[in-house]
């Protein structure tokens, strides 16, 4: 691959990131506000490992089927859309200082691991974003999966970081929420979460015809 079309895709990236929050960096905030970024680092894990799913699934030609008959993953949208709605009305209605992460760890972390890598792979439209940016900077004369693979860490990288932007950004917003109480803290984050779900139900997508 030319580093002259590595660095215009790396500028892709970016810009692709140089907006509001999404769906994912909604979770991201909240888990950091409630449970501290070096517990939200586990929801990052969980939403990248989703990615990497995609990412392969774009590459073996998954973006086409979903491209043509998306009904199953419409359905998966719609599933995440309630787990999103399902744990914010959870956080609301919560009257706890916190979660039972710091009183069961290993499941709190699984816990945390699931909700990001859910809410990631209940978007299918990144498996056909993936799958229509990737071929824009393949060199069809080079072998293909180094490239992908290049490809594909570039972007983790990125967004990991990016994630950990939005990460400390909750900590900050959990420095002033904590003064009032944690019930507000609750509210915020359930309501962050619904957000979220909002988000990804206003995806829309339509198959080829």
């Amino acid at each position: 691959m030319p580093l002259e079309s590595y660095l215009i895709y790396l500028a892709a990236v970016a810009v692709f990131f140089a907006t509001p929050p999404d769906t994912s960096q909604l979770l991201i905030i909240s888990n950091s506000i409630r449970h501290g970024l070096r517990k939200s680092v586990y929801t990052i894990a969980g939403d990248l490992s989703a990615n990497c799913l995609q990412m392969t699934g774009a590459a073996f030609g998954l973006a086409a089927i979903i491209a043509t008959s998306g009904s199953a993953f419409i359905w998966i949208k719609w599933l995440g859309v309630a787990y999103l709605i399902w744990i914010g009305v959870q956080l609301i209605r919560s009257k706890e200082q916190s979660t039972n992460v710091d009183a069961n760890p290993s499941d709190g972390r699984f816990r945390l691991f699931r909700q990001g890598f859910v809410t990631s792979m209940a978007n299918p439209f990144a498996v056909v974003f993936f799958g229509a940016l990737f071929p824009q900077f393949i060199d069809p004369s080079a072998a293909v999966l180094p490239q992908l693979f290049i490809l594909g860490i570039t972007y983790i990288i990125v967004d990991g970081a990016i994630l950990l932007l939005w990460g400390w950004t909750g900590i900050r917003a959990a420095a002033a929420l904590k003064r009032f109480s944690f019930d507000l803290v609750n509210k915020v984050c359930g309501s962050l979460m619904i957000a979220a779900a909002l988000l990804l139900a206003s995806k829309d997508f339509e198959p080829a015809r």
